[in-house]
């Protein structure tokens, strides 16, 4: 299935629910991106050992799409001068949960109990912020993108599949603050702040 080799497949197999993908995705080191702007396909993950947010988001949507789910991404966007954030989505019960590849103490994955891809947007919001003073930093969110249209090369793409990072950020996106409401807006808490600088995984690692 999705020309996997046997290694891969054997894999894919064990990770049979979002838990335990997430569980996988907890054990690779971050890419830093040390060598230059990657965007690794999910064999790319396997043979390098490593991914940033995308690239996990990627890779749990292939396990998610092998078990039965849709392979779906939320694209979280911020103001221009911090970084996006992607996770992949899963449905179960009719509630909706994700799985996320973060470095931080925030970020993370999500519980399948939230109604809409809205509603578990929203509840990163408080999350992405700047640690010197507290902004917070989201201003936009995907609806759920589907990468099945894509057919299924992207998986055991060996470069890096650059067509579906365009795609995802030219798909309709909506907006977090209400007009009306953005002076309302309020700075993340010293503490808040402290945690978010909290990191699981350090660029000295030769791993990453």
């Amino acid at each position: 299935m999705f020309a996997l080799t046997k290694t891969e497949e054997t894999l894919f197999k064990k990770l049979g629910t979002p838990r335990k993908i997430q569980d996988y995705l907890n054990t690779i080191p971050v890419n830093f991106e040390k060598r230059g702007r990657t965007f690794y396909a999910p064999r790319m993950v396997l043979s390098h050992k490593k991914a940033h947010c995308v690239e996990g988001a990627l890779f749990a949507a292939a396990a998610l799409w092998y078990h039965g789910h849709k392979p779906l991404l939320l694209d979280l966007v911020p103001i221009p001068s911090d970084h996006a954030h992607v996770v992949a989505l899963y449905r179960v019960h009719g509630y909706w949960g994700a799985i996320s590849k973060t470095n931080h103490a925030v970020l993370r994955y999500r519980d399948p109990i939230y109604k809409t891809p809205r509603e578990l947007a929203l509840s990163y919001f408080h999350e992405v912020f700047f640690d010197k003073n507290g902004l917070k930093t989201l201003r936009s969110y995907s609806n759920p993108f589907n990468l099945a249209r894509f057919g299924t090369k992207w998986i055991t793409a060996e470069e890096n599949p650059w067509y579906l990072n365009d795609a995802l950020d030219a798909t309709p996106h909506f907006p977090f603050i209400p007009e009306k409401n953005k002076r309302l807006i309020r700075p993340a808490d010293p503490v808040e702040r402290t945690a978010g600088s909290i990191t699981e995984w350090k660029k000295s690692d030769p791993r990453t």
